[in-house]
């Protein structure tokens, strides 16, 4: 009988562990977080990128060749930027006419 009660294997949550929520986690919820990862990391490469092309322009000294690859960066940088929150307000806008919660219904912090 003791040896039946060891070879069991507690496969559930453990409470107080903080992930007692995981276990009512759907896949509809998966690609949610998965969307707003992928918009709040492309927004942080294109934040970078800006920046990154701003320096360029700060140390080309003059130099045209420089001061337009700078110029060219910038750009390309700010229309992605653009294209990042053109995407979200199109969720948003999405959400708003259907009622359907695409962005929605997962807390990623409790």
């Amino acid at each position: 009988m003791l040896l039946a009660q060891q070879n069991q294997i507690n496969l559930g949550v453990p409470e107080g562990s903080g992930f007692e929520n995981l276990t009512e986690l759907q896949f509809a919820d998966i690609i949610a977080a998965g969307i707003q990862l992928i918009l709040v990391i492309s927004a942080i490469v294109f934040f970078f990128i800006l920046v990154i092309g701003g320096v360029r322009w700060i140390t080309s000294g003059g130099d045209k060749g420089k001061t337009e690859g700078a110029r060219n960066q910038i750009t390309a940088a700010l229309v992605g930027l653009v294209i990042v929150f053109a995407a979200w307000a199109i969720i948003q806008l999405i959400e708003a006419f259907f009622g359907i919660s695409i962005l929605g219904g997962l807390q990623i912090l409790p």
